[in-house]
């Protein structure tokens, strides 16, 4: 595959009036969730009794995610008990905690996708800077411009292993593709991801037959997508992690961050980061290949079993999808490579050495697709590096969207703007 050096033509691309109909696909964390308890919730404090939250609808229906409450250390614990995820070993499938239901609101719009909570738009938005510049170009939400929220919690699994959420989802963004492409006069569909979305996105066109894709799927667009898994997200089992949110103590969310299917999805790829140290202890050191030693020893042995049988084999192929791809993502800021854990073991935060990514996914992971498809002449990929650009800073930093915004007229305009790797 071409690389950034090898001079390229430009195009100047406007699209058209007549657009092909855009669907979002959100990351990890990315869109509104919401809970109702049942007579079978039984709360583990007075704080977590079910008349908490006091705002629900008439239905007893309460946004769970993002609850600011979570910023409290009584509420913590109840939003993590509530968060929680259930490895049933009969069923071979995650379930939510008992008492507890869930729903995902807004399917098929945008409205779940802006902000992941609409009281507090100053410190929750997720993609209103994105969709505010789709609008510019004449993308209209529930026309043109449609949203895929889902439970991110959940994952999906290996062939012979079933994954009921994450599989009803792949079902629901398949019939929104065919609606939104026979809406809009048969055209075939853009998808947009950003992070996990685009492993979600990846599964759907690969357990989808060809014919199917050559006629739905005009182009896939992924942001900052951890084809690969990444580093952080061993630090993130081993010992919690706040994501950067204030007040919050790591250690209290690990439990609910552990329990999540899609969590485990995210490890790094044995295929991608081989042999090299991931994580060390003063006895022990681990590369992606000892993932499973590795829950055993943090004290998660309930993951080893799910993580083995339905994880890993997804990890073993990146299968390409032959629809063109653009991957666009954030390099040269500094992100987890190696963790050392002292003697105080897997309860503190590990000394960490820093590597090329966005911040939140390894460079390794970022260009897994160029690596393993370069070679591949059915497959049409062009990867786009935005230096300084985060893992979520690429839904609103100005140079992004610009890029994102271009290689969309560029589509539309059915113009291939660029084939191969280049630097913004």
């Amino acid at each position: 595959m071409a690389m950034a050096s090898i001079a390229m033509m430009w195009y100047t691309c406007q699209a058209d009036s007549n657009l092909h109909p855009l669907i979002l696909v959100p990351g990890s964390g990315g869109n509104q969730l919401e809970a109702r308890l049942t007579r079978d919730y039984k709360p583990s404090s007075f704080f977590c009794n079910r008349w908490n939250p006091i705002s629900k609808d008439k239905n007893g229906w309460f946004r769970l995610w993002f609850d600011p409450s979570v910023l409290l250390a009584p509420f913590t614990k109840c939003f993590c008990e509530r968060m929680m995820l259930y490895y049933d070993p009969d069923l071979d499938d995650y379930r939510n905690a008992p008492g507890v239901e869930t729903r995902v609101p807004h399917f098929g719009g945008t409205q779940a996708l802006l902000y992941l909570d609409p009281h507090l738009k100053h410190i929750t938005a997720y993609m209103s800077s994105l969709v505010e510049s789709l609008g510019e170009i004449g993308y209209v939400d529930g026309k043109t411009l449609f949203g895929a929220p889902y439970d991110f919690r959940y994952g999906l699994a290996a062939a012979g292993h079933p994954s009921q959420v994450g599989s009803k989802f792949l079902q629901d963004l398949k019939s929104l593709i065919e609606e939104a492409s026979t809406s809009n006069g048969d055209k075939p569909v853009i998808l947009l991801s950003h992070s996990l979305g685009g492993l979600f996105v990846l599964q759907l066109l690969n357990r989808n037959p060809l014919p199917w894709r050559q006629k739905y799927i005009k182009h896939f667009i992924a942001l900052s997508a951890p084809w690969g898994g990444t580093v952080q997200e061993m630090l993130t089992f081993a010992s919690g992690n706040s994501l950067g949110v204030p007040l919050v103590d790591p250690l209290l969310v690990r439990a609910e961050q552990r329990s999540s299917d899609s969590n485990l999805w995210l490890m790094p790829s044995p295929k991608l980061f081989g042999h090299k140290p991931l994580a060390v202890t003063p006895n022990v050191t681990y590369s992606a290949y000892d993932i499973p030693q590795f829950l055993e020893d943090i004290g998660f042995h309930e993951g080893v079993q799910p993580y083995k049988s339905r994880i890993l084999p997804l990890m073993e192929h990146l299968l390409a999808p032959e629809v063109p791809i653009t991957c666009i993502i954030g390099s040269g800021v500094t992100t987890p490579e190696s963790l050392f854990f002292g003697e105080c073991g897997f309860d503190k935060q590990p000394e960490i050495v820093y590597g090329d990514g966005d911040g939140t996914v390894n460079m390794v992971s970022l260009l897994a697709v160029e690596s393993e498809w370069g070679e591949n002449r059915n497959q049409t990929l062009t990867v786009i590096r935005i230096p300084g650009v985060s893992h979520t800073s690429i839904l609103e930093d100005d140079t992004a969207l610009r890029e994102i915004v271009g290689e969309l007229q560029c589509i539309n305009s059915d113009i291939m703007r660029t084939v191969g790797s280049r630097t913004s």
